[in-house]
C-alpha cells in the first residue's frame, strides 16, 4: 500500500529461528530495512548466550541505525533462571533509547494469536514449530538427547504442527522426505503444517515504526 510505513531508517536484530520468514518479508518487497542481523538459532536454550549475541548485535545495529527493532518474543523467549526478574525487556532497556521490541510472546505467537492456535489444536496439546524448528533442528535442539525427546514431546497427543506462512514445509518434505521421517521419529510424534498468513508478524514489525 502507498501510504504504508517503511523500515528504511531501521535495522532489524532478530532470532535467527525466523530468517525464513523475515527473508521472505525481505525479497516481498514490505520489510525494506536498513539491515537485518541475527542471532543464532534456538540461544532460548542458553539465556547467557542469547543475551550476549543480543546485545553485540544491537551494538553492531547501532553502528547503521538508532532506530531498532528486536524480534524476539518476550517470557518464553529468555528465562534466566539465575536472576527471574531479568527479562528481555530489560537486556533491551540497557541498550539505551530507540531500540524496541515487537509485542509477542515467542516466535509461534508472531505467526499465530492465541486465538488462532486454539482454532488449530481443537483442544488438543500442540507441540508448536515454525519452519525455523525444521530448518534449524540442530541449533534449536542442540544439547537435546534421546531422552529429553521422550521426556517432552509424547506428551503432545495432537502431534508437532509447523505454522507455515512462506510455503516451506510441502516443498522440504518433498526434497528430504528421510529428514522429516527421521526428526519425527526422534520426536516420537507425528509432523505436520497449517498454512497461516504472516500478516500478524507484519502488523507486529509495523506497531514499531508507526
Amino acid at each position: 500500500m502507498q501510504n504504508e510505513p517503511s523500515f528504511k531508517d531501521h535495522v532489524i536484530v532478530a532470532c535467527g529461528t525466523l530468517i525464513p520468514e523475515l527473508t521472505y518479508l525481505k525479497n516481498s518487497g514490505f520489510l525494506d530495512a536498513k539491515k537485518i542481523l541475527y542471532t543464532t538459532p534456538g540461544r532460548h536454550e542458553i539465556p547467557r548466550e542469547l543475551e550476549e549475541q543480543l546485545v553485540k548485535q544491537i551494538r553492531v545495529a547501532k553502528k547503521y541505525s538508532q532506530k531498532i527493532i528486536v524480534v524476539y518474543g518476550g517470557k518464553f523467549c529468555y528465562i534466566n533462571s539465575d536472576d527471574p526478574y531479568r527479562t528481555i525487556d530489560k537486556v533491551i532497556e540497557e541498550q539505551g533509547p530507540g531500540v524496541s521490541r515487537i509485542k509477542a510472546s515467542h516466535c509461534i505467537d508472531m505467526l499465530a494469536s492465541v486465538e488462532e492456535r486454539d482454532r488449530i489444536s481443537k483442544g488438543e496439546k500442540i507441540w508448536w514449530m515454525t519452519p525455523g524448528w525444521i530448518k534449524y533442528r540442530k541449533y534449536v535442539f542442540q544439547d537435546w538427547d534421546k531422552g529429553m525427546a521422550v521426556e517432552n514431546f509424547p506428551k503432545h497427543i495432537g502431534g508437532a504442527i509447523v505454522l507455515d506462512g512462506i510455503g516451506f514445509y510441502d516443498r522440504y518434505s518433498e526434497e528430504h522426505p528421510e529428514e522429516i521421517l527421521e526428526f519425527s521419529d526422534w520426536m516420537g510424534i507425528p509432523i505436520e503444517s497449517r498454512e497461516v498468513s504472516l500478516d500478524r508478524l507484519k502488523k507486529l514489525l509495523l506497531e514499531q515504526v508507526k
